[in-house]
């Protein structure tokens, strides 16, 4: 199959686990910037790279990229690709965008000049002077970065974070694509109990689950690109068919629990969703009852922030309580997202490292306490 370029959005401070996703599928990085990664692949790749891929948000076919500082330039740019070999006479051409630092600002000016670009390439090649645009909508994005251009296809059409496990969320639901991304930065490969003491509708813990087993993020969920006439379908059949091969069975255990019964009950259905409810433990407790009652482990949590000033106190009180519970488990590591910037200090301990992330619009911090090294004797 011919070789082209890929492109992995991702949300902002992933970028290295997509990365090492990528790298794992076999595939090799072209670019790495800010909440994008770039590979070399083919079409099975677009297929592949979506069933398998946890911490990324798309999978873009890049088809162009070029200096474009004036409308004249885009229109060119973008008429310079090989419309026909995507699109049908009849697909309907749908155009979004972005401009960071560019001269072209005005994104409906150039979603227009991209729109017009594609359609007078599609209409020269089929003989149209109107496109009907009846046919499979074809999802065009531009990105416009320092004055030039990217031109990309979608293929997921849904984000990947939607699994398709979670039918309903809590009030603060932590991304799935990020949750996967707590998990692949603990190395929590399965090996030993894992829990979550804030578990909400459950997102950590059934990633954390999912990554145990080996069982592929989109094995529940269907793809844009099924739509597409230039994708062979088998090639989606046997991206799914090598995922089911992937999965394996053990003796997991995963401890989920939260304060909240309605949040128990959830992660306790969401987890039967995601077909890994076998290797949970649900129960409902505070904080500070939390007794994993193991020895090593890895621990996971996405506590409440205090956003509102009303909700602070009470959350940091919260944080002094994970502080002494956390502290008897020594030979356990501990990942701990939050946005609050005196949580070291609340919870009575240096983070050995901090990662910045984003849940959602949130800027936080992953604060991970490692586990200790086995002394050599």
């Amino acid at each position: 199959m011919q070789t082209m370029l890929l492109q992995a959005p991702c949300l902002f401070g992933l970028e290295r686990y997509v990365k090492e996703e990528i790298y794992d599928l076999g595939y090799e990085i072209d670019d790495v910037m800010d909440g994008r990664v770039t590979f070399t692949g083919d079409l099975e790749a677009v297929a592949r790279a979506n069933v398998h891929l946890r911490c990324a948000e798309r999978v873009m076919l890049l088809l162009a990229r070029f200096p474009a500082r004036t409308f004249e330039e885009l229109y060119q740019g973008v008429r310079g690709v090989d419309w026909p070999a995507f699109a049908a006479r009849e697909d309907a051409v749908l155009v979004t965008g972005s401009s960071v630092k560019s001269t072209l600002t005005s994104i409906p000016a150039c979603q227009r000049i991209v729109k017009k670009a594609v359609v007078d390439k599609l209409g020269a090649a089929y003989g149209l002077t109107h496109l009907p645009e009846t046919g499979v909508k074809l999802p065009v994005q531009f990105f416009l970065l320092k004055d030039e251009a990217m031109i990309l296809l979608d293929t997921s059409g849904a984000p990947l974070h939607k699994r398709g496990y979670r039918a309903e969320g809590n009030l603060a639901p932590i991304r799935e694509t990020l949750a996967a991304a707590l998990v692949r930065a603990s190395r929590y490969r399965g090996r030993e109990v894992f829990a979550d003491p804030f578990c909400g509708s459950g997102t950590i813990v059934i990633e954390a689950a999912m990554r145990a087993c080996n069982m592929a993020p989109g094995l529940r969920r269907s793809f844009h690109f099924e739509n597409y006439g230039f994708v062979p379908p088998a090639l989606l059949r046997d991206a799914r068919a090598e995922a089911l091969e992937d999965i394996v069975d053990g003796d997991f255990t995963l401890l989920a629990s939260d304060i909240d019964p309605a949040m128990a009950e959830l992660t306790a259905k969401n987890a039967a969703l995601a077909g890994v409810d076998r290797y949970l433990r649900i129960n409902t407790a505070p904080v500070r009852n939390f007794a994993p009652g193991a020895a090593g482990g890895t621990l996971i949590c996405n506590p409440p922030y205090g956003e509102r000033m009303s909700e602070r106190s009470a959350c940091e009180e919260i944080y002094r309580e994970m502080g002494r519970v956390f502290s008897r488990l020594d030979d356990w590591g501990c990942y701990i997202i939050t946005s609050h910037e005196e949580f070291e200090r609340l919870y009575g301990r240096k983070a050995d490292k901090k990662r910045k992330l984003y849940n959602g619009m949130i800027k936080c911090d992953l604060y991970q306490y490692f586990r200790p090294r086995p002394q050599r004797s």
